[in-house]
């Protein structure tokens, strides 16, 4: 069963237009270690992607 996860990075490791924009911040939803999204702004965007793309927790 594929992970997905949420990941964070800061600083240089932020792309340059983000960057620029004053972000010193960005996540992105891996999928088995592998980015499935473009950096996105917020921890919230990637939540919302991160639960529209992990399996149900069978709860």
């Amino acid at each position: 069963m594929p992970t997905v996860n949420i990941m964070s990075v800061i600083g240089s490791a932020v792309p340059e237009k983000l960057r620029n924009l004053g972000l010193l911040a960005c996540w992105y939803v891996v999928k088995d270690g592998e980015p499935i999204s473009g950096p996105l702004m917020s921890l919230p965007q990637a939540q919302a992607m991160f639960q529209t793309l992990s399996p149900p927790s069978g709860r």
